[in-house]
């Protein structure tokens, strides 16, 4: 049954926590709350008293009948009774409204820090890991650990109730409490065995859901494409065995909890059938009452049943640690981008210098060996190359989105690693290829980077880029919505907000992934328009995808393999007849007006 279990294995960033300091991390959020969790603690021993008085005047009555008194207390003994149900459903209802209370501020302030973490974590945790294994801890295993909550209280009412009947078993006989509680260690002893077997099929489940949310997630998000291409059927037959495993191995989880509970009632049957047996004989030779071994009986009873509820409650527990577990996993995923201090970076000129730069995604496999360059503040420089050139590599440094292994970027002479992050980032612009919109206006999109930007200010900026014709077009203006990931929009549309919402940021430098890659001539003359307004005065790092592009740039960079191999302007590059015209060829030609099929290449040099 090896297979069930693929592809459960742990995250790279998974850890393991032993139980004490689970529990110590799990109370630190509780300390809060403690004014709350001790009414709570006093209406669970309030309650446990109530519910272990029933016995006793019960009783009390069966003494009543057996002395031919019951005429005279029967209304004192309901009173009482009634009382004591009374009180304790009271007691029980301020109880679990406080612990609700408690339970749910504390997952909320849990879910909260793992949100936290996930935007605290590095474009490379995201290039690495599926976002629906994400989702699944920030949302379902914060939900189970609200069931070690609710277990939690379940728990501590349940050892007093232990404790009030084993006070009051002794009362009654020493010997058949002695006898009670010679059971005890067995019953711990099966808890204790299945306590391992519930962790581990607890954390198989839960790697198991996560695989299928992120299967879902990717899913949704290619919906489209799986039906342009009419492969329904090849993405149901994928989701179908991820989705079958989870049933096994959650089917295998239910069979280890669905376990316990029978093993140990057979052993507090056993323990039972026993002390019946002595109790009786104890009681036909004169040495226990009947009400008194009722009471014993009963006794037992409210003895047995909590002792293995605590008994199955460590392996249920499991499950609220293991999920824990896996949130703070996520909570304390080291980052890889690490600062060296946290200077003031004020307003930037642009300057950009790589010293001997090293770089891999795999440290093991740089993309980046040695490298040098320097751009200029103001400067606007394109990066071209073929695929896996090193070209997104640059931007993604650039933009502090990841950590090199060695060597010093420099930006204005600082080294980046020393910059107050956010204060650097404020002043770093990027435009996708394919940008990404969130769900609400246009309006609201364009004013993201500057959430207090006033409506003129919006506008303007939208104005400026493609001088605001494309804002026409649009059903409600600048109101119109934009739908999940801007869907409401043509490509060209997402792009001209995306440069509108780069001048409203106002940047010092700007990275764009060639912003005209996917867009039709009307719609690229409008970006083309915008992108002098976006880069006047600004260092700019472009990765071209487009003719136009390239022959305005102030210095071009081809790249192969993570080196230079040449740089200059569009003119001297092409005359040259060197590598960059072997990209020309392939990437650029077909897009020059005097481009005719079957023209021929440009010549390329040896």
């Amino acid at each position: 049954m090896g297979f069930i279990m693929d592809g459960l294995d742990a995250e790279d960033y998974d850890r393991t926590y032993n139980d004490r300091d689970l529990l110590r991390r799990i109370l630190s959020y509780f300390r809060p709350k403690l004014g709350r969790m001790l009414l709570v603690a006093a209406m669970i021993v309030l309650l446990s008293m109530s519910q272990a008085a029933v016995p006793l005047l019960i009783s009390w009555g069966v003494d009543a009948i057996e002395a031919g008194t019951i005429t005279d207390v029967g209304g004192q003994l309901a009173a009482g009774l009634l009382l004591v149900g009374g009180l304790g459903w009271l007691f029980n209802y301020v109880r679990q409204s406080n612990s609700s209370k408690v339970t749910g501020d504390v997952v909320l302030r849990l879910r909260e820090d793992a949100f936290d973490a996930v935007l605290e974590r590095d474009l490379s945790f995201y290039d690495e890991t599926p976002s629906g294994r994400i989702v699944s801890r920030v949302t379902s295993d914060t939900d189970d650990f609200a069931t070690v909550s609710t277990l939690t209280m379940d728990l501590i009412s349940q050892v007093l109730m232990v404790g009030f009947v084993t006070v009051l078993l002794f009362l009654r006989s020493v010997e058949l409490a002695l006898l009670t509680l010679l059971m005890v260690p067995v019953v711990i002893a099966i808890a204790l065995l299945f306590r391992r077997l519930a962790r581990s099929s607890t954390r198989k489940a839960q790697r198991s859901l996560s695989r299928v949310n992120a299967n879902l997630q990717e899913t949704m998000g290619g919906i489209a494409v799986a039906k342009n291409f009419r492969q329904e059927q090849q993405v149901y037959d994928e989701f179908r065995p991820i989705n079958q495993q989870s049933y096994q191995v959650t089917l295998r989880q239910g069979y280890v909890f669905s376990a316990i509970f029978p093993v140990l009632f057979l052993v507090a049957g056993l323990g039972t059938v026993a002390l019946v047996q002595l109790g009786g004989t104890t009681v036909l030779g004169g040495g226990l009452s009947a009400g008194d071994w009722y009471l014993f009986l009963q006794g037992v009873a409210l003895f047995w049943f909590p002792l293995t509820s605590i008994a199955a409650f460590w392996s249920q527990f499991q499950q609220g640690l293991s999920a824990s577990e896996r949130v703070f996993a996520l909570i304390d995923a080291p980052p890889r981008v690490v600062q060296s201090a946290a200077e003031p970076v004020g307003r930037l000129a642009g300057r950009i210098e790589f010293e001997n730069v090293t770089f891999g995604y795999d440290p093991a496999n740089p993309v980046l060996r040695n490298f040098r360059l320097l751009i200029e503040a103001g400067e606007t420089v394109a990066l071209v190359g073929h695929t896996g050139a090193g070209k997104s590599t640059l931007s993604k440094l650039i933009t502090r989105f990841y950590e090199f292994q060695d060597g010093r970027l420099l930006i204005d002479g600082r080294d980046i690693r020393t910059l107050e992050l956010g204060g650097y980032r404020k002043q770093i612009g990027a435009v996708p290829q394919a940008p990404f919109l969130f769900s609400g206006t246009v309006a609201d999109n364009i004013r993201y980077p500057r959430p207090d930007a006033s409506d003129a200010e919006v506008l303007a900026a939208a104005a400026a880029v493609g001088g605001g014709d494309w804002i026409d077009a649009l059903p409600h203006g600048l109101e119109t919505d934009v739908g999940e990931h801007g869907r409401a929009l043509s490509m060209g549309q997402r792009q001209l907000v995306a440069l509108a919402r780069l001048l409203i940021q106002d940047p010092a430098i700007v990275v764009l992934d060639e912003a005209t890659a996917s867009v039709d001539p009307l719609t690229e003359a409008q970006i083309q328009e915008g992108l002098d307004v976006v880069l006047a005065g600004r260092t700019s790092i472009v990765i071209a995808h487009r003719l136009s592009t390239i022959e305005h740039v102030d210095r071009i960079i081809v790249l192969d393999h993570g080196q230079i191999v040449e740089e200059g302007d569009h003119a001297t590059l092409l005359a040259k007849g060197g590598r960059y015209c072997q990209v020309y060829n392939t990437y650029f030609r077909h897009q020059s007006p005097h481009y005719r099929p079957g023209s021929g290449f440009v010549a390329v040099g040896d």
